[in-house]
């Protein structure tokens, strides 16, 4: 079988503690991958990728603003292949779901097909938790960026085999 060359790109919009963009740049490693922000794209041009993550802090359980208004304003595609992935205080299969599903809708009425998802516990100081020092300090930690990896990896192996 041969290596289909993968062009990839993820969209991030990290902007607090930097969490977020931690896990960005594990993925760029393994997915030979550009970080660009929600500000630096153009959506016409984004038909060169044949993957795309799209990504942000968990905030009032959703996606960054900055990045569902790029999703609203993105063309439509035919099936092309994205993942969401996100930092957040607050983990948990249905919580992460939920906090997904803003941006999963947006991205598939456009035309994504979501093969994926990622999130891990990020350090957290907003509002009253800043007066006790935040919660999960230290997150991302070692593991989940091993996490991270495995993840992409996985990505890169499935999305080669189809």
């Amino acid at each position: 079988m041969e290596n289909i060359v993968m062009k990839s790109l993820l969209i991030l919009y990290s902007y607090h503690h930097n969490n977020t963009e931690k896990i960005a740049n594990v993925f760029a490693k393994v997915l030979d991958a550009q970080i660009k922000t929600p500000q630096q794209i153009n959506p016409e041009k984004l038909q060169e990728y044949s993957l795309i993550g799209f990504g942000s802090g968990i905030d009032s359980a959703k996606h960054h603003k900055v990045l569902l208004d790029l999703a609203d304003k993105l063309p439509q595609v035919t099936n092309r292949n994205a993942f969401i992935f996100s930092t957040s205080a607050i983990m948990g299969k249905a919580k992460v779901a939920k906090d997904h599903s803003t941006l999963r809708e947006k991205l598939q009425s456009k035309g994504y097909l979501i093969v994926d998802e990622f999130s891990c516990k990020g350090f957290n100081t907003n509002s009253f938790l800043k007066l006790f020092g935040g919660m999960n300090k230290g997150r991302p930690n070692a593991l989940d960026l091993k996490d991270a990896e495995e993840f992409a990896q996985n990505l890169k192996r499935n999305l080669q085999k189809k």
